[in-house]
């Protein structure tokens, strides 16, 4: 208001109220959407989901324009507001149209992970990694078509998805999940549940991949060529039963073997590290996903909040996620297929 030299109270107020309704328009279409699923609820739930990250973008854009109007009154200059107002303005839309094609894109990324008696024939194999592919209303088949593309670009000898595979909409999630009857990975596909899974309902999210060859670990532990792969499963509301007390009751884990534990939080770090696991992959916090958001994920979950961490035997691998969730957008950092290279 004060860039642009809205003063009438009346303007004031209108655009007050605006501004005020918008962030309410995506409760009001994601209510919309439980009733319907045709293309005109599904635009309207992308405009309005959009817009947190347009609104996000936009106070901090206004943010900086604050401190340079400042700067420039504090070395003796007056320039007209309006100019800072309209580089705000220009930069959110910028930056946001970038975001918008940025989420489009996941990127493959690419490291070595060290473990500790992996057997030889493990040596230099790849596993990728999906986390946080969020198929729903905004990301459906094709979006998984293509990432499934990038994956068998790579040759893994594993795939491995880290949870919120879903986004939690209602739907024909075997539609949505078909591409990964594509997939190829001789040493199999392996899933564990997210915390979208639980939103949706985790057996349903689970049947709808029963016609699919991924392969769901509920608390389990399979052991591949020497290899153990565990599956801890996000927790359900009114589930008290913790990751140690999982773990502790895993069937068969021996914490001698080189393991590989697929949990959907990074978290519980302390615990992997007691049980033995060797490499923990996990996803959820979307590097934050929009600017600035990632120094509040930061705050949250510490220095593990993304990227690869070695801890003597124990490395964690935390994915930024391939999808997004709400705003079709991704500001300040890329969405991601992980592909981990063993030895």
């Amino acid at each position: 208001m004060h860039f642009f030299g809205i003063i009438a109270f009346e303007h004031r107020t209108a655009l007050a109220l605006v501004l005020f309704l918008l962030p309410l328009s995506f409760i009001a279409s994601s209510l919309l959407a439980h009733w319907s699923d045709g293309l005109l609820t599904r635009v309207l739930y992308f405009c309005s989901s959009l817009w947190l990250g347009v609104g996000l973008t936009l106070l901090t854009a206004f943010g900086l324009a604050w401190t340079a109007w400042g700067v420039t009154r504090i070395l003796g200059r007056n320039p007209s507001p309006v100019w800072f107002g309209l580089a705000a303005v220009g930069l959110t839309l910028l930056y946001s149209a970038y975001g918008v094609a940025n989420a489009y894109r996941p990127r493959v990324v690419s490291f070595t992970v060290r473990i500790k008696n992996l057997p030889p024939r493990w040596q230099g194999k790849k596993l990728v990694q999906l986390s946080d592919v969020h198929l729903g209303r905004i990301l459906g088949a094709g979006f998984l078509s293509r990432a499934v593309a990038k994956v068998n670009a790579q040759n893994p000898a594993m795939v491995l998805i880290t949870g919120d595979l879903f986004d939690g909409a209602h739907g024909n999630l075997q539609e949505l999940v078909a591409p990964l009857n594509h997939l190829v990975a001789p040493q199999g596909i392996y899933f564990v549940t997210g915390n979208h899974e639980t939103y949706l309902g985790v057996q349903r999210s689970c049947a709808a991949l029963g016609n699919t060859p991924v392969r769901v670990l509920a608390d389990e532990r399979v052991v591949i060529d020497g290899l153990q792969v565990i599956g801890i499963r996000y927790p359900e509301r009114g589930h008290a039963l913790g990751f140690a007390e999982k773990m502790n009751k895993l069937s068969g884990y021996d914490p001698a073997l080189p393991s590989i534990l697929l949990y959907h939080s990074p978290t519980q770090v302390a615990e992997a590290k007691a049980a033995g696991i060797n490499l923990q992959l996990s996803g959820h916090v979307h590097q934050g996903q929009i600017f600035p958001l990632q120094f509040i994920t930061r705050l949250m979950f510490g220095r593990y909040y993304h990227g690869l961490h070695r801890e003597g035997d124990y490395t964690l691998y935390t994915s930024s996620g391939a999808g997004v969730w709400g705003p079709t957008m991704r500001t300040g950092n890329h969405p991601e297929i992980a592909v981990i290279r063993l030895e």
